[in-house]
């Protein structure tokens, strides 16, 4: 079974009986390049509190990408300003220092037994980064 959940929460049936929210993360979060990106993604004592969460990154037109894994390792080949974090029934992913091309939809996935055999629970936001404000030098006037 595959829960996805778009944020904020949505309830989908999962059986034709009941419904339930699970993850939760922002819809989107706007930061200037350079600066620091923090993503939470919400969950619960028999999800993200027991089994922590993996992070992955959709670029436009491509496959998701694993980036932190539910032990808060990442992949070869993912750069070391990505990284995750749990407290209590949150996960964080944090991106130091935004580049450009960090620019796409990000997932937290996390497992939950209560839900079925190997449920897997995904929510998803996006990072979009503000373009710097342009700069006007003035000249000196001639007269």
């Amino acid at each position: 079974n595959i829960l996805e959940l778009a944020s904020p929460s949505l309830s989908l049936p999962l059986a034709a009986s009941w419904a339930q929210s699970v993850l939760t993360q922002p819809a989107s979060v706007s930061v200037s390049l350079g600066q620091r990106v923090t993503i939470s993604c919400s969950g619960r004592t028999n999800n993200i509190g027991r089994f922590g969460a993996s992070w992955y990154q959709q670029l436009p037109g491509k496959a998701p990408k694993l980036l932190v894994d539910s032990d808060g390792d990442r992949p070869s080949g993912v750069p070391d300003r990505f990284s995750g974090s749990k407290s209590g029934n949150s996960a964080t992913l944090t991106i130091s220092g935004l580049q450009a091309e960090d620019e796409a939809d990000y997932y937290c996935q996390s497992f939950d037994p209560t839900l079925g055999a190997h449920t897997v629970l995904r929510a998803w936001g996006e990072v979009r980064h503000k373009p710097a404000i342009p700069t006007v030098t003035g000249l000196p006037v001639q007269f």
